[in-house]
């Protein structure tokens, strides 16, 4: 995962963990995807709250590669409106860039 995408999951962290709920769909997914392996999968479960579950989720998916960031949009399925929310953001950081000036 590039440093954009990890500062982008980095800066919507709070609201990520109140808008996806990532039992269902988004971690069978990412399973499924080979995202995640089968002991990320029972970590995540093991959380207590839903939240918890999510920051799990938000800590394991940066360290798991170059396609983690775009499959991980892929998995919002149930989320369409979170899914927009990051691509719209990551748009915003391209022509920004990191530093707030524009790229060429």
């Amino acid at each position: 995962m590039d440093a954009r995408d990890k500062q982008l999951l980095r800066s919507l962290r709070l609201e990520l963990c109140t808008e996806v709920l990532v039992d269902g769909v988004v971690i069978q997914y990412l399973y499924q995807e080979g995202i995640l392996t089968d002991s990320h999968v029972q970590e995540i479960k093991s959380q207590t709250t839903t939240q918890r579950k999510t920051m799990m989720l938000l800590d394991i998916l940066p360290t798991r590669g170059p396609k983690a960031f775009d499959v991980f949009l892929d998995s919002l399925q149930e989320f369409p409106w979170v899914k927009d929310k990051l691509m719209v953001k990551r748009k915003e950081m391209t022509v920004q860039g990191p530093a707030g000036k524009a790229e060429i």
